[in-house]
């Protein structure tokens, strides 16, 4: 059971995270929720990095259909996850506080990476044990 869920939201974040960052790619920073215009080279940052986030899709998707032996390359993403949500932390001590939205994603960002963990944690004891 928990491999199924695992897979399944590994899948889902996946395939997520594919199509904002084709979002991105495709109109620019104009899609983040809350945005302004801005000039070419943050539309050129936004752009560049949404490449990035469409691979991390890429490699959850990749992961989710061997969980046995991808133990690290999971763990690995659910860290990258978590510190994208630090670094969102770290915008607000900047900043201030961002767009709804952002406070919503932030706190996923910082609990997501646990349940991947844990989930991947199970399934490789399990694993182990048989």
């Amino acid at each position: 059971m928990m491999k199924k869920s695992l897979q399944i939201f590994l899948n889902l974040f996946g395939v997520t995270a594919i199509l904002i960052a084709l979002l991105h790619v495709a109109i620019g920073p104009s899609v983040i929720p809350g945005s302004v215009p801005v000039n070419a080279t943050m539309d050129s940052e936004d752009r560049f990095y949404a490449t990035l986030f469409a691979a991390y899709g890429v490699a959850l998707i990749w992961c989710a259909r061997d969980l046995e032996s991808r133990s690290r390359e999971v763990y690995f993403l659910a860290l990258t996850f978590f510190i994208g949500g630090l670094a969102r932390l770290l915008s607000i001590a900047a900043v201030g506080l961002p767009n709804e939205f952002f406070i919503a994603m932030t706190i996923l960002e910082l609990l997501i990476p646990f349940f991947m963990a844990y989930a991947q944690w199970k399934i490789s004891t399990k694993t182990l044990v048989q």
